[in-house]
């Protein structure tokens, strides 16, 4: 990344975006087609009426569990005759839920949709259950991993819970963190979700206390080796945003520096690889007794993503709350920066009101960073009176009854 200081939007060598959606019995709408411009979409509605139903349909297109981190079965649409009865999967069945979308990378446009599969279970010939899972196709083939999404789009959303990040627990922070990752390494959500896969399987088998020394050992193993590797995606994308802060202006949104607080990450500063991924296999094994007493277990599952004010060298979590709030804007607008310079095609932004907790002069410049850029920006209001600086550069929709019209 030379001359970090030109005009960003010199940089941008393709336009990319949803360039149309379409929903069908996704929350509250039974069916809904968007035709969106390349540039920022205002949202606008009453609340309550699916405004942010919309950016979270638009996360689905992305690896992962949506922005929401929603079930699969809560996202079905409801229909009034359901909301009376006893929840049945078989009445809800007929209202599996799909999202599909065109995507424009440039001139390339690209077919993606994912929906809702249901597969019955047999237990025993009195108990037939049935389970959800998510499939995705690209151009029509279904895919294996959600990561191939990366190739296409990536999306980086902010939304009103996340105004909590800084003072919870790590959890969020790191997933966080996890999907700023996704869109430098389209395979680091291949490995959070084997990773994830692997550490449940092994947790399960010491709690039932009939785990075989050779499968655990096997486990352990495989799980240092995918841990050792989120590890050192997350130690590049911290390198890479802390780099490339280093060279953006202390504005309205402060600038920010990143760190990560967890052992395994720590240990690549000063040692191979291949010995980190020794040390955490017999770490693991140290910590069998830990899961039989329900103590924590230490490793890349409690990685915490630790964010400072810069200037004033303080902790996010000790920063004002409108001061989280800019922190946070400063990393999604250095992300999305970086990306594009770094991939050549920008992230779509998802701000869910965003900037009803902005005073005048911190809205005013996130729209103007936004139209700077030139991208592709969903955003959610009540007031569309805030955007009235966009009016050339924007596209405005109204939701009202389950449908959206153009403003």
């Amino acid at each position: 990344m030379d001359n970090l200081a030109l005009n960003l939007a010199q940089f941008i060598k393709e336009k990319s975006g949803v360039s149309r959606l379409t929903l069908t019995d996704f929350r509250n709408y039974a069916h809904l087609r968007i035709n969106a411009k390349l540039a920022p979409i205002i949202i606008t509605g009453e609340n309550g009426t699916g405004k942010t139903n919309i950016l979270e349909a638009i996360s689905f297109l992305t690896p992962g569990r949506g922005m929401r981190s929603a079930r699969l079965a809560d996202i079905k649409r409801i229909t009034p005759a359901l909301i009376n009865d006893e929840y049945s999967p078989t009445e809800i069945s007929n209202l599996n839920w799909a999202v599909s979308a065109q995507v424009c990378k440039g001139d390339e446009e690209i077919e993606i949709g994912t929906a809702v599969e249901r597969t019955a279970r047999e237990y025993d010939e009195d108990d037939i259950r049935s389970y959800e899972r998510r499939i995705v196709k690209i151009n029509g083939q279904k895919i294996t991993s959600q990561s191939e999404l990366g190739k296409y789009i990536s999306a980086i959303w902010l939304t009103p819970q996340m105004d909590r990040l800084f003072r919870g627990g790590s959890q969020p922070r790191r997933s966080f963190l996890d999907r700023l990752v996704y869109a430098f390494d389209v395979e680091h959500a291949k490995r959070t979700a084997n990773f994830e896969h692997l550490y449940k399987e092994w947790y399960q088998l010491l709690k039932s206390g009939n785990a075989n020394d050779g499968w655990l050992s096997s486990l352990e193993e495989n799980m240092a080796g995918t841990g050792v590797a989120i590890a050192a995606a997350r130690r590049e994308l911290i390198a890479k945003l802390n780099k490339f802060i280093e060279h953006e202006p202390d504005d309205v949104f402060p600038n920010v520096m990143l760190e990560l607080d967890g052992t395994i990450e720590q240990l690549l500063d000063t040692m191979p690889a291949i010995d980190v991924e020794d040390y955490y296999i017999q770490k693991l094994k140290s910590q069998r007794r830990n899961v039989l007493y329900n103590d924590n277990v230490d490793g890349v599952n409690r990685t915490d993503f630790k964010v400072y004010y810069k200037k004033k060298r303080m902790p996010a979590e000790l920063c004002s709350t409108g001061e989280q709030k800019s922190l946070l804007i400063s990393i999604i607008l250095a992300q999305t920066k970086c990306q594009t310079l770094d991939k050549g095609f920008a992230p779509v932004l998802l701000l869910d009101e965003v900037v009803a907790h902005l005073d005048d002069l911190k809205r005013e410049a996130l729209l103007e960073k936004i139209r700077e850029l030139g991208i592709q920006a969903w955003i959610t209001s009540t007031d569309p009176k805030l955007f009235a600086s966009l009016a050339e550069d924007a596209q405005f929709l109204t939701v009202k009854n389950n449908s959206v019209t153009a403003s």
